[in-house]
């Protein structure tokens, strides 16, 4: 049998190869210039506008990205995924995140069966359940509304739904539906993080969604335990039933845990974490917050990328441009990191997902075949809201290491502000930064320039920019429900098209599961030692020198000591 051949053995990629060394003769002062080529680098749908005109790139950069895509089968890939098709080899499942925001009328077969009714299945449930809180219908033990909710889950479990909430805190429509209510999230097992949730709520009025795929998730499930202890501290045992739901397939594990499995909201295997917003997961939590109607059109923005992302020809699609520009910087002028500079302070949390995102799916080292890649794969991604950023990390990205970046700008503020005699609004002020910045990255400042404007001879290496830094800009009409799930969807398109160009399974992560593994082994000696005065054993000289130095500092905790919950 013929081994599997890697992209970077196709002559599309060697083609681009040698194509790289031309592009980098050339200044984006330059490309900038060509009005055609700009205007043919702007693409527009539902609202949101792409501009990617600040590549350095040409237009024949962009038709031999193409033909890589055609020569990694993109569109075959992209339709084996909607089709429903193991394409996460590795674990022999379907990637399907695009059913969870599917039109109830849709069909998306799954192992030879329609998902999506299943999907409504549960998103109906969550409406009814989440309207019977909101409304008061359904009460705490006391009696009382439950007016809090704390969502316990850990990564994909988090970030996503955290990122959508901090979007929506500031929407008007959102703060109307949300007002009286408050949602957290408690992630770290950090017995802090626990603390800072809890702080000034009353078990009386807060309802705790556990989200656990399985049941088993180690940190997840030590912080539901403490979330329990809490209720039953204040409430009675018998309480926890009206307190505490879950998101989660293992209903033996639910009802072991004292939670009813009638208050349990499922999910599916076909559904990575990471991609899991979506589902119950994110759509449960963020319903008793601001109310279905909501969250639904956040499902709606979303539904409307999956279908441009399944339907729009290459040159047209954004999710594609997006990935194979990633690959460009990435593969061919070797920058392996990526700036998230969202124009936005609803999208601070933006980045943090995304990061997960990215990092997770396309951090492999080897293809979907596993073959050792011969070329580095997957982005580092991290980003701040602008113009934060800009007083943070631009220095290096304007006068250190080329970092390509996307601005993230929305026309209509969620908060607008004027003022009675500036010159600008806030809005407006925010968005002279987000239109200069990209420019000031291309353009950047000659010696010449310089000199021009008297500037002292020993400051002028100083104060030069080299320009020529990539950038890319996407504007959004504003930032409601609707436009959230479209940025959303946008991403994860994004990373998909990286994952099947260069090769690999971007829906698996079995680089977690090492360093989980080895804490189960430091756990078991943490408790021997503390509990039966066991020495550290089996570990390596540093780890065990740090290990006993930790458990010497804290020999004063007692074997079994009773319960402590944090006060603040």
């Amino acid at each position: 049998m013929a081994s599997p051949t890697l992209i970077s053995d196709t002559e599309a990629w060697k083609d681009l190869k040698g194509h790289v060394e031309e592009i980098k003769k050339t200044h984006l002062r330059d490309l900038m210039a060509d009005a055609e080529r700009c205007k043919s680098m702007m693409v527009e749908f539902d609202g949101v506008l792409l501009d990617y005109s600040r590549q350095r790139a040409t237009n024949e950069t962009v038709d031999k990205l193409f033909k890589l895509a055609e020569e990694a089968k993109l569109k075959e890939k992209i339709n084996r995924m909607y089709n429903g098709e193991h394409i996460n080899s590795t674990e022999n499942r379907s990637v399907l995140h695009v059913a969870l925001r599917a039109s109830r009328d849709a069909v998306i077969q799954s192992d030879g069966k329609n998902v999506v009714p299943e999907v409504w299945s549960v998103l109906d449930k969550i409406k009814d359940f989440s309207e019977r809180v909101r409304s008061g219908s359904w009460v705490g033990a006391t009696g009382k509304v439950l007016k809090d909710v704390v969502a316990v889950g850990i990564g994909g479990s988090f970030l996503g739904p955290l990122f959508v909430h901090t979007a929506l805190q500031t929407d008007p429509e959102a703060i109307k539906s949300a007002r009286g209510r408050q949602l957290r999230f408690l992630a770290n097992v950090d017995p802090i993080d626990v603390a800072r949730n809890i702080t000034g709520l009353n078990p009386e009025t807060t309802l705790v969604v556990v989200v656990s795929k399985t049941f088993t998730t180690a940190e997840t499930m030590l912080n539901a335990r403490t979330l329990r202890e809490w209720i039953s501290a204040a409430l009675g045992p018998s309480a926890v039933a009206k307190h505490m739901v879950a998101v989660s397939t293992n209903l033996t594990l639910v009802e072991k845990f004292g939670i009813d499995p009638n208050n349990a909201f499922a999910f599916w295997d076909w559904v990575g974490g990471r991609y899991s917003v979506c589902s119950a997961v994110g759509v449960f939590p963020l319903s008793l917050q601001y109310g279905f109607s909501v969250v639904e059109q956040f499902l709606k923005g979303a539904s409307s990328i999956d279908q441009h992302f399944y339907s729009a020809p290459h040159e047209k699609n954004i999710p594609v441009l997006l990935g194979l520009l990633s690959i460009w910087n990435v593969s061919f002028f070797g920058h392996p990191a990526r700036a998230i500079l969202p124009y936005s302070q609803a999208l601070e949390k933006f980045a943090p997902h995304i990061q997960q995102v990215s990092m997770e799916s396309n951090g492999k080292g080897v293809s979907i075949d596993g073959v050792l890649l011969p070329f580095e794969a997957g982005e580092i991604d991290f980003g701040e809201p602008g113009t934060n950023g800009q007083h943070s990390f631009y220095q290096l990205i304007h006068q250190g290491r080329v970092i390509p970046c996307d601005f993230i700008g929305v026309v209509k503020s969620q908060q607008p502000v004027y003022l009675k005699g500036e010159v600008v609004s806030n809005h407006d002020e925010l968005m002279s930064n987000f239109f200069a910045q990209p420019d000031a990255l291309a353009y950047g400042k000659t010696p010449e320039q310089l000199h021009k404007e008297n500037v002292p001879p020993h400051l002028i290496p100083h104060k030069t920019f080299s320009g020529n830094r990539p950038s890319l800009s996407l504007l959004l009409p504003s930032l409601n429900a609707y436009n959230i799930g479209q940025l959303l969807a946008i991403y994860e398109h994004r990373i998909a098209v990286e994952g099947f160009v260069w090769g690999i399974n971007s829906f698996d992560q079995w680089g977690v599961e090492l360093g989980k593994s080895l804490a189960t082994q430091v756990r078991k000696q943490l408790h021997a030692s503390r509990t039966k005065g066991e020495p550290v054993e089996g570990f390596n000289f540093s780890t065990a020198t740090l290990l006993t130095r930790y458990l010497e500092a804290t020999a004063d905790i007692p074997a079994d000591p009773p319960t402590l919950l944090p006060r603040i």
